[in-house]
C-alpha cells in the first residue's frame, strides 16, 4: 500500500505522509530549480525519516531518467546515530533532466529480527515469535519475482516447522541469500513517498576542466623597432601556433576575450588612459564599429573562416574554445543607430555610458533590458546561436550580474532545451546572493572569490562552503588571475607565490584556470595598491617570448603541466564534493585531501611564499579510507619530486617555498 502525502487545502504545502520524509537534499529553492550533476558523478541524496514508537524503518532513493523510466530504488542507510538522517549515493549515467524521490516504509521483517534476537535466546514467546516470522517471510515471498521466491519460501517453511530445532529455524532465516533478496525486494508496509525533485545532468566539462585565457591579437603581434610603422595585430592564424603549447600543458578549454570589432569613440589607450594613439587597439570589451557588432570578427584578426579554422585546429589538439559573451557596446556599435531603444538616454539626450562611480567607462554603452525586452532577447539569442553554429559550445559571460536575472533564466533554458551540451560560465564577482542565484537559474559554472582567499583559514572556510550544500547548484571555476585581477599576493610573492596558487587552484577545485602570462609569473601592477596589470593587455598588445622562457627556465609551465597531468590521472581531483581539510599545527600551512573510492590525493601546502615552514599534520584517516589506527603505517608517493614516504596519523613536514612549496601525495587506500 502506497501512502501519498497529500496537500493542505489551506496552504498548498504537502502534508506529512504516514511516515514523515523531511528536508530532502539536494533540493534547490524548494524544487523550483534543479540540483546539478554531471554524467557519472556520484550524488548523495539524504532525508530525515522517522516514525512513531520503536518500529523499524527502511528507505530508498528512486531515480527517474530523462526517458521517464524509474530505476530500482537505491537503499538508504542511517547517517549520524540518533539523528534520523538517511542517505544513499546515486550516479546518473547520461545527460538530461532527471528527477528523484525518497521512499520510506515500515520494515516488519527488520523489526521482527530485532525482537527475535532478544526474546528467543531468553525463551520468551519462542513459538509465537517464530510463527510471526514465518508469516512475514511468506508474505514477502508472495511479492517476489518467481526466480527469487524459493529463497524466502524456504525460511518461511522452516520457521513454522516445530519439528526442527529452534536454532536451525533461525539459521534458515539468517541465510545470506535471504538477506540479499530482502535488500533488493524488502517487505514494505505503509509505503510513503516524497514528491519528485529535479536533477539536471550535464556533460563532464561542466564540472571538470582546465581553462587557459589568452588574447589572439597578442600572439603573432609585431612591432617595428625602427618606428616606421605602428604595431601589427596578431591574427587567428598566428594565434593557432600557440595552441599546441597550451594543449601540451594539459588544458582543456582555451578562452578568448571578445573577438569582435572595437569602437574608436572614446577608445582607451595604454593603461586605461583616456587618449588613445592612432595605433592603440583599444579594449576588446568596447564592442562594435562600422565593421560590425557581436556577430562579427575584428578585421585585424581575420575572417569568420579564419575563426572556424582556429576552432577546428583547437579541437584537433583536444581543446574547446570558450568565447566571451559581453552584452555591451561601444558608441560605434550598429545597434546604437539601429536600436537606440536598447540603451538608456539621459536628460540631455545623450546615451548613458557605463559607470561604477568613481570609475567611468566612456568607451562602453550598457544595454537597457527594459525598454524592448523581447527585441533585445531575440537578438542576443540570435548572436549566441550564430557562434554555436561556428563551433562554440562554451560561453564565458561577462558581468552577468549587471543584467536581469530573469533574462538569463529564460535564455539559458532556451539554449539548454535544444543544445544541452552548451555551457555558460558566470563572471560575476559580486554579492553572494546574486552569485548563488545566477548559479541556481542555470549557469553551469561560476567565478569565485578564490583570488582573494589566501590564508589557511580563508581557504578552509571558503572551500568548505563551496563543497557543502552550495555544490548542489554552484560549480566553482578557480581562476588564479584574470586580465583585471593581479592580487597583491602574486605581486609580492615572486615565483613561489605563482606556484602555490596554481597548486591550490588545480587541486581544490575540479575546474581551474590561468590567464596568459601566469606561467611567466608576470607580477607588476599599474600602481601600488592596484590589482590592474601595468601595460595591461586589455588596452595594448603584449608580445611574450615563450621560447626564451622555456630556454632560460623562467616559466612554471612544467609545474602546470604536472598538475594537469595529475588531475587527468586521478578521478578524485575531478570531483567537488569530496574535499576534506586536515588539522595542522602551523597557521601558514594547509593540508587537505580528495578521495574517490580508493583513489586518494593528499596535499600539504606552504602558503608563505617567502619563508620555510614546519609543522605536524594530524590526518583524518577515515576520510582517507584508512583504518583509524594512529600507529598503522601507509606509503605515500610525492608527485612533486617522486619521493616515497611512510606516513602515519601524525607526520612532521618541512616545506621551503623556494625549493618545494608543497607535498602532493597519491596513493590507493586499498593498497595501504
Amino acid at each position: 500500500m502506497q501512502v501519498e502525502s497529500g496537500t493542505s487545502t489551506l496552504t498548498g504545502i504537502p502534508r506529512l505522509g504516514r511516515i514523515p520524509i523531511l528536508d530532502v537534499a539536494p533540493v534547490v529553492g524548494g524544487g523550483r530549480w534543479p540540483a546539478k550533476a554531471v554524467v557519472g558523478e556520484t550524488v548523495e541524496v539524504s532525508a530525515t525519516v522517522f516514525r512513531e514508537g520503536h518500529e523499524m524503518l527502511g528507505a530508498a532513493v528512486v531515480l527517474r531518467g530523462p526517458d521517464g523510466i524509474e530505476q530500482p530504488g537505491e537503499p538508504m542507510s542511517e547517517v549520524g546515530a540518533g539523528l534520523d538522517r538517511w542517505a544513499a549515493l546515486v550516479t546518473p549515467d547520461r545527460m538530461g533532466e532527471w528527477s528523484f524521490r525518497v521512499e520510506a516504509w515500515g520494515d516488519p521483517i527488520a523489526h521482527w529480527w530485532h525482537d527475535a534476537r532478544i526474546k528467543i535466546p531468553r525463551g520468551q514467546d519462542v513459538e509465537l515469535m517464530l510463527a510471526e516470522g514465518a508469516r512475514l517471510f511468506a508474505r514477502a515471498a508472495e511479492a517476489l519475482p518467481s526466480k527469487d521466491r524459493p529463497t524466502l519460501t524456504r525460511p518461511a517453511e522452516r520457521l513454522g516447522d516445530e519439528t526442527i530445532p529452534v536454532g536451525d529455524r533461525m539459521e534458515a532465516a539468517a541465510d545470506p541469500d535471504v538477506a540479499d533478496v530482502l535488500e533488493r525486494h524488502p517487505l514494505r508496509d505503509l509505503l510513503t513517498v516524497s514528491e519528485w525533485f529535479p536533477l539536471v545532468v550535464h556533460r563532464q566539462r561542466a564540472l571538470y576542466g582546465a581553462w587557459y585565457e589568452f588574447f589572439p591579437r597578442s600572439e603573432g603581434a609585431t612591432f617595428d623597432p625602427m618606428g616606421r610603422r605602428g604595431p601589427m595585430s596578431g591574427t587567428f592564424r598566428t594565434a593557432m601556433k600557440r595552441l599546441p603549447a597550451i594543449a601540451d600543458m594539459g588544458f582543456d578549454v582555451v578562452y578568448l576575450p571578445p573577438i569582435h570589432p572595437i569602437g574608436t569613440s572614446h577608445r582607451k589607450g595604454p593603461n586605461n588612459t583616456l587618449d588613445a594613439g592612432p595605433y592603440d587597439p583599444g579594449s576588446p570589451w568596447a564592442i562594435g564599429s562600422p565593421d560590425g557588432g557581436h556577430d562579427a570578427v575584428h578585421p585585424d584578426l581575420g575572417t569568420l573562416a579564419d575563426f572556424d579554422a582556429f576552432v577546428a585546429y583547437a579541437a584537433d589538439h583536444g581543446l574547446e574554445v570558450a568565447l566571451d559573451l559581453a552584452l555591451q557596446c561601444s558608441p560605434d556599435h550598429p545597434w546604437v543607430t539601429e536600436h537606440p531603444e536598447w540603451f538608456t538616454t539621459r536628460a540631455d539626450g545623450t546615451i548613458a555610458y557605463a559607470e561604477n562611480p568613481p570609475k567611468k567607462y566612456q568607451d562602453i554603452y550598457p544595454l537597457n533590458f527594459d525598454n524592448d525586452p523581447e527585441g533585445l532577447y531575440t537578438e542576443v539569442k540570435r548572436v549566441i546561436r550564430h557562434w554555436m553554429d561556428h563551433g562554440v559550445r562554451i560561453f564565458r559571460v561577462d558581468n552577468p550580474h549587471t543584467k536581469p536575472v530573469d533574462f538569463w533564466e529564460r535564455l539559458l533554458a532556451d539554449v539548454n532545451r535544444t543544445d544541452p551540451d552548451v555551457l555558460f560560465l558566470a563572471e560575476a564577482f559580486t554579492r553572494p546572493a546574486m552569485m548563488h542565484t545566477l548559479a541556481k537559474i542555470g549557469f553551469h559554472q561560476s567565478y569565485t572569490y578564490f583570488t582573494w582567499r589566501n590564508s589557511a583559514e580563508e581557504l578552509t572556510d571558503y572551500f568548505t562552503e563551496l563543497t557543502g550544500p552550495a555544490a548542489a547548484y554552484m560549480r566553482p571555476n578557480a581562476f588564479t588571475n584574470t586580465p583585471d585581477i593581479l592580487h597583491e599576493y602574486l605581486q609580492h610573492g615572486g615565483r613561489p607565490a605563482f606556484e602555490i596558487r596554481a597548486i591550490l587552484a588545480a587541486l581544490l577545485s575540479p575546474t581551474w584556470g590561468i590567464y596568459s602570462g601566469y606561467e611567466l609569473w608576470e607580477n607588476i601592477p599599474v600602481r601600488p595598491g592596484s590589482e590592474e596589470y601595468r601595460d595591461s593587455e586589455k588596452y595594448q598588445y603584449r608580445i611574450r617570448d615563450w621560447e626564451a622562457a622555456d630556454r632560460d627556465n623562467t616559466t612554471i609551465a612544467p609545474l602546470i603541466t604536472r598538475l594537469n597531468t595529475l588531475r587527468n590521472a586521478h578521478p578524485a581531483l575531478q570531483l567537488l564534493r569530496n574535499l576534506t581539510f586536515h588539522y595542522i599545527d602551523q597557521p601558514e600551512l594547509l593540508a587537505f585531501s580528495k578521495r574517490h573510492m580508493d583513489d586518494v590525493v593528499l596535499a600539504v601546502v606552504n602558503l608563505n611564499p617567502h619563508q620555510p615552514r614546519e609543522a605536524t599534520v594530524h590526518l583524518d584517516l577515515t576520510a582517507l579510507g584508512l583504518p583509524d589506527d594512529p600507529d598503522r603505517p601507509f606509503t605515500v608517493h610525492d608527485e612533486m619530486d617522486g619521493a616515497t614516504y611512510t606516513w602515519r596519523k601524525a607526520n612532521y613536514v618541512y616545506l621551503d617555498p623556494h625549493l618545494r612549496p608543497a607535498h602532493i601525495f597519491t596513493f590507493r587506500s586499498s593498497e595501504s
